[in-house]
């Protein structure tokens, strides 16, 4: 029986690998992980499943005046997915969307950059793609992944963490072809709560996960 908290995201990672290898996925299926504690679990799944490991860089959009609060999220890739409903509750202008979006697409392209170290991106034409974070509070961020990670025409998309509240699961339900969560709390308030140890991944932790060899 799964107890919660987590220790760690390396303990989550290897219950979450452990669930996912008793599915039966194609031999060239491969696992993406979120930045930056998505890599961290990503690994995990990925040692245990023996796939290939690669990184897809997706950053928070803040409302301005309460950067935790999510309005959305964008890619490397400048893909945007926004919470419209919370977008017209806080009266937050295009305006404020496009500078906070500028800012954070930059950051993303900079981060994909020194997590990559030069490596190309992994190919994902007609290949399940097992996108991995460390958990799902509003679920925008795994949201705006799974319709990057669409645009390259995979065969299937499925998005795994070690937990997620019931509204992020919903949500990803709708756009990707499975949601698997290995704990959905009736009382969800961040992500943190479920873990023991939270502490912050570097993102030279990033690139020391995305070095060594998962499968």
């Amino acid at each position: 029986m799964l107890q919660l908290p987590f220790r760690d995201r390396t303990e989550a990672g290897r219950l979450l690998g452990v669930h996912l290898a008793n599915r039966d996925f194609p031999k060239d299926s491969i696992v993406l992980g979120l930045p930056r504690g998505g890599v961290a679990v990503a690994f995990e799944v990925a040692r245990a499943l023996g796939f290939p490991l690669d990184v897809i860089v997706v950053r928070k959009l803040g409302v301005p005046w309460q950067p935790e609060l999510a309005m959305g999220a964008i890619t490397s890739g400048g893909v945007r997915v926004l919470d419209e409903k919370l977008i017209r509750q806080e009266g937050i202008s295009h305006e404020d969307i496009d500078t906070v979006a500028v800012r954070e697409g930059q950051e993303a392209e900079r981060r994909e950059r020194i997590y990559r170290e030069g490596r190309s991106a992994l190919e994902l034409r007609n290949r399940t793609v097992i996108l991995v974070d460390d958990g799902l509070a509003t679920g925008s961020t795994m949201l705006a992944a799974v319709k990057c990670v669409k645009s390259f025409e995979p065969s299937s998309v499925i998005a795994a963490v070690p937990v997620a509240s019931r509204q992020a699961c919903m949500h990803l339900r709708q756009v990707a072809d499975e949601c698997v969560s290995l704990a959905v709390p009736e009382h969800f308030g961040s992500v943190g709560e479920w873990y023991q140890d939270f502490r912050q991944t570097s993102d030279a932790e990033v690139r020391d996960f995305l070095r060594r060899p998962a499968c």
